[in-house]
């Protein structure tokens, strides 16, 4: 039996970020050429404010890699873990084709196409380049990005441009070769391994003169770098001054991954990743002219969905292959979709214009507030429900967006099953340590048993803002504390990880 895949019109959502929560926000490139905004508008990885509005899917076409990681461990046939470098199964360029077109048909939201492993793009040039020839023909609104560790880049710097492929990921760890050796115990280069800092030196080099390369080309660069503690943390600065300097767009300084069930050798040494505000410091040690992403969730090497969801055992080769797409019925649907996200992000952006008043006296220390959402930049999730919460910073000058937390398990697993016994305080447990510095929680609604646990433990909760947009609630929610006298948290109190 065929499955027809039809797109629905979503309904246009409400809401979104301006200027003050979003750190790359529209408003906050209004200085940018408009090929370069255009370019940025509408990707959920390059701007956090299109974040809650569009998605983005990775197609798992490259298996080998040319490097090797001391924080990787690639896994193929892995549903269960979200980091890179796992996949649920592993696609050929046709393959890939059909679900692109599948996914995209079915999630109109969908903008971006990345190949980003499990290996490295460009250790697997041919079914890279093919997976994207194709798409190119048969669904050419969809943007094109890879992802890469920059060794093979300069080789293929004419092949990504006569693709227009106009957004390029490279992971920089470190600019200093001995650095690098702790990172890195070898690289593949001219058909042999190039062990310790010699291999790290040429790793180096190759991704420097790419990223020169790839600005040159008008190609936008965002510069992933993974926090090591004891390792690259306080040399992620000069990393950070080096790109700004040869031209990089956008730098995402992610923490490390490290669990031992991971398989990785950082994991199975004990290497421990950041604590929450040792990551917050350093990304913003690294801030200056060019823009800090901070929506990053460290995606697998086959999401599908907004950032924050992964839908891919939705579309598994065996359901696509079911499927009948109509392509060009759904890109009609699509840019509807596209122009009601876009008519409401104008609409919502002009309703909320940031206002010169300061929202609280000076010396009004900066209070930390978690918001629970399923998207379209509204408080529009249940608490219990929230797999994550985003984290912003409300101060006397304005609201700034600080990070997203996962947790391992939501309080609730169904609309009416919510967890009890000593269950029911594990998880919470938990929830409450990842909002170690929060002040408050805005959501759609909380449950009586966690709003009595969030204010035992000095959290202040709120249904008050539901269905309005993030800025809004946030500031609000600030205004009320200010209101009730709250104490700010601590933030030298460091998180476990």
């Amino acid at each position: 039996m065929e499955l027809k895949v039809i797109a629905q019109d979503s309904p246009a959502p409400t809401g979104g970020c301006t200027s003050g929560a979003c750190g790359s926000s529209t408003d906050a490139m209004a200085h940018l050429p408009d090929h370069v905004r255009k370019k940025v508008h509408n990707h959920p990885c390059y701007s956090e404010e299109a974040h809650h509005h569009y998605a983005r899917m990775h197609v798992a076409v490259a298996p080998a890699c040319n490097i090797q990681c001391h924080y990787c461990n690639r896994k193929y046939d892995c549903a269960n873990e979200s980091r890179p470098g796992v996949v649920s199964e592993l696609l050929t360029p046709e393959q890939a084709s059909k679900k692109v077109l599948a996914v995209a048909s079915a999630i109109p939201q969908m903008t971006v196409l990345g190949v980003a492993g499990p290996g490295d793009p460009l250790a697997n040039p041919q079914r890279t380049f093919e997976t994207f020839r194709r798409i190119v023909d048969k669904a050419p609104d969809i943007k094109l990005c890879l992802s890469t560790n920059g060794l093979a880049l300069p080789e293929h710097i004419d092949e990504i441009v006569a693709l227009n492929v106009d957004h390029v990921t490279i992971t920089i760890n470190c600019v200093d070769p001995k650095i690098g050796a702790q990172i890195y115990p070898w690289v593949f280069w001219n058909h042999k391994r190039v062990m310790g800092a010699k291999g790290a030196k040429i790793l180096i080099k190759q991704q420097q003169r790419g990223l020169e390369m790839l600005v040159e080309r008008g190609i936008l660069v965002k510069v992933n770098s993974v926090m090591i503690p004891g390792v690259n943390d306080r040399h992620l600065e000069e990393v950070s001054k080096i790109v700004k300097t040869k031209g990089a767009f956008l730098h995402n300084v992610m923490p490390l991954i490290a669990e031992a069930e991971h398989g990785t050798f950082y994991g199975v040494m004990g290497q421990r990743g950041p604590t929450k505000q040792e990551l917050s410091d350093l990304q913003d040690a690294c801030a200056g002219d060019m823009n800090m992403m901070r929506h990053c969730r460290q995606c697998r090497a086959d999401a599908v969905g907004l950032l924050g969801e992964d839908r891919g055992q939705e579309f598994t080769m065996e359901k696509i292959e079911a499927m009948e797409v109509d392509y060009s019925a759904a890109m009609e649907r699509r840019a509807r979709v596209h122009e009601g996200i876009e008519a409401h992000r104008k609409t919502m952006a002009q309703a909320v214009q940031p206002t010169k008043e300061m929202l609280a006296p000076i010396g009004t220390p900066p209070a930390r507030i978690a918001v629970t959402t399923k998207g379209s930049g509204v408080v529009n999730e249940h608490f219990g429900h929230a797999k994550e919460f985003l984290i912003y910073e409300a101060s006397p000058e304005g609201v700034r967006f600080i990070g997203a937390r996962k947790i391992a398990n939501a309080y609730c697993v169904g609309p009416d099953v919510c967890p009890s016994g000593d269950d029911k305080g594990t998880v919470l447990d938990a929830i409450l340590a990842a909002l170690f510095d929060c002040s408050a929680v805005v959501s759609a609604k909380v449950g009586i048993e966690p709003w009595s646990r969030l204010e035992a433990a000095g959290v202040t909760p709120s249904g008050t803002y539901a269905m309005d947009d993030i800025e809004t609630a946030v500031r609000g929610m600030y205004g009320e504390l200010i209101e009730q006298g709250w104490a700010a948290k601590d933030l030298s109190v460091q998180a476990a990880g």
